[in-house]
């Protein structure tokens, strides 16, 4: 039977630690290093992957306090970075907007996109707005990443994010070229989908991983050829530019008087960051190479969300109210990866090393970036789309509620 939702919509993540409940890793002895006083810095050392293991117990604080963030006084030093982008799915905006970030802190940027320049995938964005790169003084180029040694011949760079592979196969070209032409630093995107379920959500850095997936071996394989790395687990994310819906699901029911369908009971927990965190993130580490090495960061926002929640938020910012209806996706015989953006369990994660390493801190916040991305959904015209909604209705067909005309 359908049922109308009543929940709270927004639960924050404590980024607080509390030791009495969970293990503790011995702190790693501190190696105190000394710098010139136009340089004002503390290090620590720890080993290169401490924060990787296939079935690591949680990371209490004083595991982090062994690494100290790397601070410098004076104007930051300039990087040449080269970001090798995705040209589809929903990461392709995060390497889009690093790009954007670095160059406005005043980094040398190139980025290599997938395929060519003027395949069907660059009509979408964040394709479409490259030119605020190159406007900006980036370099945009295209090609197979296998290629890299060929199309950037010559080229030597200070750090190297590959925001493409998902696997060894895709990822070794581009790592092990980067290793053999002297780049210092490595950065991966990896992805928060590789944590096992866990009774105690959420996820943090050293929770157990599943150990056949790709981005597993990737970030295993880096740590073994890299003396300065770090991988980063995105969760789900909204954000200008973004070609993968999140928000806009949402949109596409409400503006149009449709029920929102939602699998389960609607208090799932889920993270929803703004890419712009993402991007600041993944600076910082930039800038902090010596801080970010050796480390694994779930790059995610500080707060996590229902399902029913961000429903009612983004029918908040567009103005209207929302209608939503529960469903068992067995029971009404639909595979819910289809009918629904979002997994249908308690899937968040907190940025706890990022906080505590890198001193990075989250600005996103729903309800203000929601209508931010409504005025943006309306600008474009897709609320006045005309669209289908076959599986929505045969949802509500098996659970006797009226379709709309």
């Amino acid at each position: 039977m359908a049922a109308l939702a009543s929940s709270s919509s927004l639960l924050h993540s404590s980024s607080s630690f509390n030791s009495s409940s969970t293990p503790s890793i011995s702190p790693v002895s501190r190696i105190s290093l000394k710098f010139p006083s136009s340089l004002s810095s503390s290090l620590s050392i720890s080993p290169s992957f401490l924060a990787f293991s296939l079935n690591s117990r949680r990371v209490s604080p004083n595991s982090y306090s062994s690494t100290t963030v790397v601070q410098a006084s004076g104007a930051v030093e300039k990087k040449k970075v080269l970001i090798v982008n995705t040209n589809s799915g929903g990461h392709a905006v995060i390497g889009f907007y690093f790009a954007k970030e670095l160059l406005g802190s005043g980094h040398d940027v190139t980025v290599l996109t997938v395929g060519e320049e003027s395949s069907d995938k660059m009509k979408k964005t964040p394709f479409t707005r490259f030119s605020e790169i190159t406007g900006a003084g980036g370099r945009t180029v295209w090609g197979n990443p296998a290629d890299v040694g060929k199309i950037l011949e010559g080229e030597v760079f200070d750090a190297v994010l590959d925001n493409n592979g998902k696997d060894l196969d895709s990822v070794s070209p581009v790592a092990d070229w980067a290793k053999s032409s002297g780049v210092k630093q490595f950065l991966f995107i990896s992805s928060a989908g590789i944590y096992k379920p866990t009774d105690e959500p959420p996820h943090v850095e050293g929770d157990a991983v599943k150990a056949d997936a790709g981005h597993v071996l990737v970030e295993k394989y880096i740590s073994e050829i890299f003396s300065s790395w770090a991988s980063f687990r995105p969760q789900y994310m909204i954000g200008s530019g973004n070609n993968k819906d999140c928000e806009e699901w949402f949109f596409d029911r409400i503006v149009r008087g449709r029920p929102v369908l939602i699998p389960g009971s609607g208090m799932q927990l889920t993270n929803i960051s703004h890419v712009r965190d993402l991007s600041s993130m993944l600076t910082l580490a930039v800038q902090n190479p010596a801080a970010a090495s050796g480390h694994i960061f779930n790059c995610v926002s500080d707060r996590a969300v229902t399902l029913d929640g961000m429903a009612r938020l983004c029918a908040k910012a567009a103005g209207s109210s929302v209608e939503i209806v529960h469903y068992d996706p067995k029971a009404v015989g639909v595979d819910a990866k289809k009918a629904f953006p979002f997994r249908n369990m308690h899937f968040y994660a907190e940025p706890r090393a990022a906080n505590e390493i890198l001193g990075w801190s989250a600005t996103t916040n729903l309800p203000e970036d929601l209508k931010e991305r409504y005025e943006e959904y309306v600008k474009i015209g897709r609320d006045k789309k005309e669209m289908k909604f076959e599986l929505d209705d045969k949802i509500l067909e098996s659970l006797k509620v009226p379709v709309a005309a």
